[in-house]
């Protein structure tokens, strides 16, 4: 199935009591390459995230958003300074004593003084905060690549259609071929006629020269070979394998193909066919450009 490069998805989910955002994007690239973008406090997870890309993507240039919301997973810790605590005790006691005081010395009252109760955030579980991450991820992921495979069918259905029309004018070429041989001979025949008037036409000669204009323009191995290009670009279309690299790469010989047989055919009727064959080719290329 063929896909684009081109391509979006996001999911959303509260695992662990976290809010976790994913956004996943995507442009034409020549290769990988992946950029992730998320709060500094869970950058250890990037590389987690880097390697669950690179087995959904093969290529393109990709851009990985990750927001998360902790406000609801914040889970706070009291310590108790007991020797700080003590400390305050027993030196209240110390001025009741020297004032003749009579107060209470309650836990509460303690518990004012600074530094002996202090609040610290739990730790976490790097792991565990690395595989919700990857969860959501893969849930972006799984609507990006929905929305590059439906966008890979329409780029698939015009690179058929283009490839129909290739071939149709490659049919029309090689028709159109050996009539220009025979419209050769016939030029060559009446111009010696006109040259030597009444003098025996050299028939044999006529042949001869006939049959070295034949192997001249003669474009039976490029249409041959053109045909198979169209027909392993074909079957690219359909496998499930990425192919954008290779697909780029026999457009290129196709153009090349086409190219030669413009070369060599001295025909203004192929010449405009190989014109349109070259208009196709281009705007396969074009699109070509967009596939993984």
């Amino acid at each position: 199935m063929v896909k684009s490069m081109t391509g979006y998805g996001r999911a959303r989910e509260t695992r662990s009591g976290r809010d976790i955002t994913v956004e996943v994007r995507s442009v034409n690239n020549r290769y990988l390459d992946c950029t992730v973008k998320m709060p500094r406090a869970y950058i250890f997870a990037e590389d987690a995230v880097k390697a669950r890309v690179q087995k959904a993507v093969s290529r393109g240039k990709v851009d990985v958003f990750i927001t998360i919301d902790t406000s609801a997973a914040d889970e706070a810790v009291v310590k108790l300074n007991r020797p700080l605590a003590q400390g305050y005790y027993k030196a209240l006691c110390e001025i009741n004593e020297a004032c003749g005081l009579e107060s209470e010395i309650t836990a509460s009252t303690i518990a004012r003084f600074p530094d002996v109760l202090t609040v610290t955030k739990a730790e976490e579980d790097l792991e565990s905060v690395a595989a919700d991450l990857c969860a959501v991820l893969d849930d972006a992921l799984a609507a990006y690549n929905r929305m590059r495979a439906t966008e890979g069918e329409r780029l698939a259905a015009d690179i058929g259609s283009r490839l129909d029309t290739i071939e149709r004018i490659t049919g029309m070429v090689e028709e159109r071929s050996p009539q220009t041989v025979a419209e050769y001979r016939a030029r060559l025949t009446a111009k010696m006629e006109e040259v030597l008037q009444s003098t025996t036409i050299d028939e044999a000669r006529i042949l001869t020269e006939a049959a070295i204009f034949a192997d001249k323009i003669a474009v039976d191995e490029e249409t041959v070979r053109l045909r198979s290009h169209v027909s392993q670009l074909r079957t690219m279309l359909v496998s499930d394998e990425p192919m954008g690299r290779k697909m780029d790469f026999l457009i290129q010989e196709v153009n090349r193909e086409s190219n030669t047989i413009g070369s060599k055919c001295n025909d203004i009727t192929i010449a405009r066919d190989v014109v349109a064959l070259k208009a196709e080719v281009e705007k396969i290329r074009e699109q070509v450009q967009n596939i993984e």
